[in-house]
């Protein structure tokens, strides 16, 4: 069993992602951190299952279908403006890479048709079993 997972969420992707879903700056680390909790012992199954997009050292991000982020806030308990707002913060997080990685058209393409999950790692995910 791995510990807790760091909040693997850019800091102004947070803050755009309060503002725009009308959820508390002080309540959306909270929020994200519950999820993170949920995610991080899934991450086996989301790389079998979904297109990995992105991966990085602190976390893997996967586009997922449409609808996935109703079934993942209905698991984890939250509220529609909560799940809005987590959610939000995890597709800013994917345009972030994006635009600092010269994939925003093809990540903007991308989330036209489906949603995205940043799934944070712990020492144990490193991919190094």
């Amino acid at each position: 069993m791995s510990g807790p997972v760091a909040n693997p969420i850019d800091g102004q992707a947070m803050l755009l992602a309060a503002a725009k879903a009308s959820v508390g700056p002080q309540l959306l680390p909270d929020l994200v951190d519950r999820v993170q909790d949920h995610l991080c012992s899934r991450e086996a199954e989301y790389r079998r299952q979904y297109e990995l997009a992105y991966e990085d050292d602190s976390a893997c991000v996967f586009f997922v279908e449409a609808g996935h982020w109703t079934t993942l806030a209905d698991e984890v308990g939250l509220e529609r403006r909560e799940r809005d707002a987590v959610r939000r913060a995890h597709t800013e997080h994917l345009r972030r890479i994006g635009k600092d990685t010269g994939r925003r058209e093809e990540f903007e393409t991308a989330l036209d048709i489906r949603e995205c999950v940043v799934v944070g790692k712990t020492d144990e995910s490193d991919g190094s079993d």
